[in-house]
């Protein structure tokens, strides 16, 4: 199976507002896709339109399997795809496990109980985050960020082929960043897709494969971590002075001021 999602000339309005505009990009399966930009710059918005939870204004977003369309049924596209937005709300307070057990709905959504597939994909996902000892805790007595692992766990547990998540990483300490980002590279280079917007330039530089950069609802750059984000495109594009460094082998970007950031 060879999976990929194409963007051609992609923009979105909300509210007669462009938000972004004439994106084209292939992401393709097998690299852990970073999508990074400063506040505003189009990332929830491009992930949403991936995600099929907003309208194209004009362009399209096709999924392509082994070079025919694929995903276009609704019922597919719930199985294989999964999203993890931005926001941590859970507006009851069930079980840890009864929330993570909720991403096998789209495998099956009138089966009454667990089969053996069900209860792997759950525990694998709990062990996945951490979570194995919050089971039976309720979800509004823990704390931000244990509640942000158990709906990654969530999602990892419907096993989907292509996995669009939202600032995944914020509210998790250091360890649990660890696990996520361990965890996401190992989906992706399984074969899958998957694509998390991120804030943090260092984490983007370190576990992703492939950076997307965007700057006032465009792509501004593709590529390799150290291709992407230079000196001058996080000048451009943050409007900040930075260098990147590295520590142990491994690359860390350090801001050292404000910039002068493009207007175009």
């Amino acid at each position: 199976m060879t999976l990929s999602i194409k963007l051609r000339d992609l923009s979105v309005s909300l509210r007669g507002r462009t938000i972004i505009s004439g994106i084209t990009a292939k992401i393709p399966a097998g690299d852990l896709v970073a999508l990074v930009g400063p506040n505003g710059a189009g990332k929830s918005t491009l992930l949403r339109t991936i995600a099929g939870l907003l309208a194209p204004s004009s362009g399209s977003v096709s999924f392509i399997e082994d070079g025919s369309p694929a995903l276009a049924d609704p019922s597919e596209r719930a199985r294989r795809l999964a999203y993890l937005p931005q926001e941590r709300i859970l507006a009851w307070p069930m079980r840890a496990r009864a929330i993570v057990a909720l991403g096998r709905l789209p495998h099956a959504p009138l089966r009454p109980i667990e089969t053996p597939a069900d209860r792997t994909a759950i525990d694998q996902a709990m062990n996945a985050m951490d979570i194995a000892g919050l089971a039976d805790r309720p979800v509004d007595e823990l704390s931000g960020g244990e509640r942000a692992r158990v709906l990654i766990a969530r999602a990892l547990a419907q096993e989907p082929d292509i996995l669009i998540a939202d600032e995944p990483s914020a509210a998790l300490d250091p360890r649990h960043q660890l696990d996520l980002f361990g965890c996401l590279q190992s989906r992706a280079k399984s074969g899958r897709i998957v694509i998390a917007a991120l804030h943090d330039l260092t984490a983007a530089a370190r576990f992703a494969g492939t950076i997307v950069l965007m700057h006032r609802g465009r792509i501004a750059a593709v590529g390799a971590p150290r291709d992407v984000l230079t000196s001058a495109a996080l000048r451009t594009v943050y409007g900040i002075e930075a260098t990147t460094v590295d520590v142990a082998g491994l690359p860390v970007i350090v801001p050292t001021g404000r910039g002068e950031m493009s207007t175009s």
